[in-house]
């Protein structure tokens, strides 16, 4: 599956772009749609393990911690990282598509712009 994130009237849309879009709307069929998107991954490695909507992110997540740390994996469990709220969609989708990526963008997080606002900004100055 090829998964692209695209963010419409504020929402994130998900799409699997391998999919071919309806003959009758030209569109492709959307696997979710979420106001804000969780992606969760490896802290060392960078590798994504799931992503979606913030609370099957966050409920997988702990189920996973919880799992590793009774087998006694402590450090596995500990390098599970959880990133959600409004992420802007090139970054979410560089995530999905470069392997590590995440581990970069965490690095980075807190002088990411805010995901919602990057699309009106540019709109905003095409328009002036």
């Amino acid at each position: 599956m090829d998964l692209q994130y695209e963010l419409k009237a504020g929402n994130y849309y998900l799409y699997d772009m391998h999919e071919a879009p309806s003959s009758v709307t030209g569109e492709r069929r959307c696997k979710l749609t979420t106001d804000s998107v969780a992606i969760a991954f490896d802290q060392h490695t960078g590798q994504v393990h799931q992503h979606g909507s913030p609370a099957r992110i966050q409920s997988w997540a702990l189920h996973q911690r919880r799992r590793l740390r009774a087998a006694g994996a402590l450090d596995q469990a500990n390098d599970i990282v959880v990133v959600s709220g409004p992420l802007p969609v090139d970054e979410l989708n560089k995530c999905l598509w470069i392997s590590g990526y995440c581990r970069r963008m965490f690095t980075r997080l807190a002088s990411l712009p805010h995901g919602k606002l990057q699309r009106a900004a540019k709109q905003w100055k095409k328009a002036a």
